[in-house]
């Protein structure tokens, strides 16, 4: 009787998750088209050069706080999703209560990121200094000044992360995912409008709008959540709070352990600089072009998953977690696989189709193709520890994930060392290295997981073995096909145009078709949903 129960609860919601993953996709993909355009605009403008360096250095910290503490699975997103989506329950109303901790949490937010934006403006020539300490003086002169101007992107981070994790919880999946299409919209404009009036050879406008990017981005949110039925009245009340004390037992660990996170990437600019002129601007294009289908795939399946996951530990339904963690990471995995044989097929034309024009030359365009390459490598991993990480999350664990990004560290430095130092390997070594503790950590967070509840994984991963070996085949045929394709003399931009979408196609069809003959479902519920579209 349990069982049937359990499938029908899920038989239920499946319908629910696929819809809103659907509708997540969509939206997600027209916010990263535009933060694709963004960073065509500033390729286009800034190249890789001293000054987009000098940029993406400064935006780290402020990226920290906006994308991985305040963006979709971040800390203040999971920890408002685990705690809140088990106090509203299926009905989802605000009462006095669960306003009093919203407000509770949004004050100590401000007062705590706000004084670190101070501290980050006045202490800006010091902190870039740890930073970039193999920089030349210019660089990093240049590095303050844009820090200085973004720092108050810190105090916006946190905030931007409870309203993403108050609409999640309401099921307003909308909002969230377009506001970050506000901030590339405002750096677009601002990039142009310096190129209109040759007015930005040092990037300070460009930080500039990035600034008042994120501030657009956060007035996007809050009539959302203000219609819901949330009110900001400024509450202290932190004291012998059980539900905010909830709160804090997942945010805290769970801060330190994107910090920590963030410092395996300081260290990966550390070496950067030690490389020649436009080496990190490499790195983080190629991280922005990773980000792009991988980024669509995670946000579209975990984002409306993720409140399932903490409502049904909150019960105790180890049953239905297993399904749907097993469903989920499976899909992931389907997909993900041939964006890793894309990438290694098309990296080079592709880059260079989008990118190469104005001061983003061909030795650009090679450097960025081969840090994306060796990041592609971290594609599945990625989504395995971003979708476990959620189930941690869900039990209210965020001091197992803390510990193993504490532990990835030293692996970090040493991989850099090695494969940078002494193998030569360049930015190809820094993205490898990436890769390499992707892997690590996935593959601890799968082995503590016994811990909390047993997953199953031996049906998840010789399904993963079976889509390798498709996805092995496919790889070599497509390799002879570019071979082909790279014999056929046409005009650079029509012969990149034809070579993608061919090889596209082709590899895609052919990978779907393997897993058919292999028998997987993911393929067959693909087939499915195409005939019936």
């Amino acid at each position: 009787m349990q069982e049937e129960l359990q499938n029908k609860i899920t038989n239920d919601e499946t319908p629910g998750v696929l819809k809103a993953a659907w509708l997540i996709a969509l939206v997600t993909i027209a916010s990263k088209l535009i933060g694709f355009v963004r960073d065509m605009v500033v390729a286009n403008y800034y190249g890789a050069t001293l000054v987009s360096d000098a940029y993406f250095y400064a935006l780290q910290i402020p990226s920290l706080a906006i994308i991985i503490l305040g963006g979709v699975g971040g800390p203040f997103h999971s920890a408002v999703v685990a705690v809140f989506s088990k106090l509203l329950g299926k009905e989802c109303v605000v009462d006095a209560k669960i306003n009093r901790l919203y407000n509770t949490f949004l004050t100590l937010t401000f007062l705590f990121f706000a004084a670190l934006s101070v501290v980050g403006f006045l202490f800006a020539d010091k902190i870039m200094g740890i930073i970039i300490s193999a920089g030349s003086p210019e660089l990093l002169h240049l590095a303050s000044e844009h820090f200085k101007i973004m720092s108050p992107i810190i105090l916006i981070g946190g905030i931007i992360g409870i309203f993403y994790g108050i609409l999640v919880c309401h099921k307003k999946y909308i909002i969230p995912n377009i506001s970050p299409m506000m901030l590339s919209l405002v750096v677009i404009a601002g990039i142009v409008a310096a190129g209109h009036f040759h007015t930005d050879s040092s990037g300070k406008i460009l930080a500039l709008a990035t600034l008042l990017g994120a501030v657009v981005q956060i007035l996007v949110q809050y009539p959302s959540v203000r219609k819901i039925g949330y009110r900001i009245k400024p509450n202290l009340n932190f004291v012998n709070n059980p539900h905010f004390n909830n709160i804090m037992e997942l945010l805290f660990p769970a801060i330190l352990s994107s910090t920590i996170g963030q410092i395996g990437i300081y260290i990966d600019m550390f070496f950067a600089s030690t490389l020649k002129e436009g080496a990190w601007t490499s790195v983080v294009f190629a991280n922005r072009i990773f980000q792009f289908p991988v980024g669509i795939l995670v946000t579209a399946f975990l984002v409306p998953l993720f409140p399932i996951f903490s409502r049904l530990a909150g019960e105790g339904d180890e049953n239905s977690i297993r399904n749907y963690f097993n469903k989920g990471v499976g899909v992931l995995f389907f997909a993900a696989i041939p964006i890793v044989i894309l990438i290694l097929l098309l990296a080079e034309d592709g880059i260079s189709l989008v990118f190469e024009r104005g001061a983003f030359d061909s030795n650009a365009v090679i450097m960025v193709s081969e840090a994306l390459c060796f990041l592609s490598f971290s594609i599945i991993p990625y989504v395995f520890r971003d979708s476990i990480t959620r189930v941690y999350y869900a039990y209210n664990d965020s001091k197992t994930p803390f510990l193993i990004a504490v532990s990835a560290i030293a692996l970090k430095v040493v991989l850099n060392w090695f494969l940078i130092l002494k193998l030569n390997m360049g930015i190809a070594g820094i993205t490898l290295s990436t890769s390499l503790v992707t892997l690590y950590n996935a593959t601890m967070l799968g082995l503590f997981m016994h811990n909390k509840i047993e997953l199953n994984y031996k049906i998840l991963f010789i399904n993963l073995v079976k889509m390798l070996f498709a996805g092995f085949l496919t790889l070599l045929a497509g390799w002879y096909i570019c071979l082909g394709f790279d014999k056929i003399l046409l005009p650079k931009y029509i012969f990149e145009i034809t070579k993608i979408f061919s090889v596209m196609l082709i590899t895609l069809a052919m990978y779907t078709v393997l897993n058919l003959i292999f028998k997987m479902d993911y393929a067959g519920e693909l087939l499915k949903r195409l005939k019936k579209d």
